[in-house]
């Protein structure tokens, strides 16, 4: 994993991020399942230009979900969750200022 970009593959906007976002300044992203905190921290700093002041990451497991007869799982994810410096942001849907 040499660039950054493969690093941060998606931010994950749900309605408990975007509240984690307006009052705590967290931002929340899919992360390649072998990234680490201090990988995340470079990538974030490097793509994104802001300060990052902590990193929780978290492993989300498959789910097992059912549709009529038929079962299946849901795809695991590897979560970063990123808190900015205050008085910094990211600009996730590239709204002009």
């Amino acid at each position: 994993m040499t660039d950054y970009r493969d690093i941060i593959l998606r931010p994950i906007i749900t309605e408990k991020t975007m509240k984690m976002m307006a009052e705590d300044n967290k931002v929340t992203f899919e992360v390649a399942k072998g990234a680490n905190k201090v990988l995340v921290r470079q990538a974030v700093e490097a793509l994104f230009k802001v300060e990052v002041v902590k990193v929780n990451m978290q492993n989300t497991k498959p789910k097992t979900k059912r549709v009529g007869r038929y079962t299946g799982k849901t795809s695991a994810v590897h979560k970063a969750i990123v808190k900015i410096k205050e008085g910094q942001s990211i600009d996730l849907f590239g709204e002009a200022e």
